[in-house]
């Protein structure tokens, strides 16, 4: 039985078309699927401009594609962080697409033992988050892991404060 999203797809801006495309293509070359609800979910995630949790997306996925359930959108949500195209920010449990990875931002050069490394600059006030990609940022963390002989394979950091639209409001 196809589910609803590959019979009636929710149409997106132009915008968030050419990166679900740009996605599809990252999938295609790692032999995996995009399949019509991992780009119905990782659309509405680019279409949100804010961090999701997961409940809030399975209600928006929902008024597109009624009979979604939250395993479904689990599971979705596994697979996108898996390939790189969404982040999981931890303190505010909820999900964000990757800027660098769909093209959004200027992307570094992914160290080879380090596929991707951002930080994340939490606004407390009105949520929003911003991805940074700083290799000085990463180069301290790994200097200092190396002190103590660990060797770093996922780098994510989470910096709350007050973003700059925020402080001037």
């Amino acid at each position: 039985m196809a589910d609803r999203a590959s019979t009636v797809p929710h149409q997106f801006p132009a915008e968030i078309e050419r990166l679900l495309d740009r996605a599809d293509a990252l999938c295609g070359q790692r032999h995996a699927k995009l399949t019509a609800l991992r780009r119905q979910i990782l659309g509405l995630l680019l279409e949100a401009g804010a961090p999701l949790g997961a409940y809030d997306l399975l209600q928006r996925l929902q008024a597109v594609q009624g009979n979604a359930a939250p395993p479904t959108v689990y599971r979705t949500l596994e697979f996108l962080m898996e390939f790189g195209l969404i982040h999981k920010i931890e303190r505010p449990s909820a999900f964000v697409p990757c800027t660098h990875t769909l093209g959004r931002a200027p992307c570094h050069d992914h160290d080879a033992e380090c596929v991707h490394a951002s930080q994340f600059l939490i606004c407390r006030i009105c949520s929003g988050v911003t991805e940074l990609e700083d290799p000085a940022i990463v180069a301290a963390i790994k200097a200092a892991t190396k002190n103590v002989s660990f060797r770093p394979q996922h780098l994510t950091v989470e910096i709350e404060g007050v973003c700059a639209r925020c402080a001037a409001g």
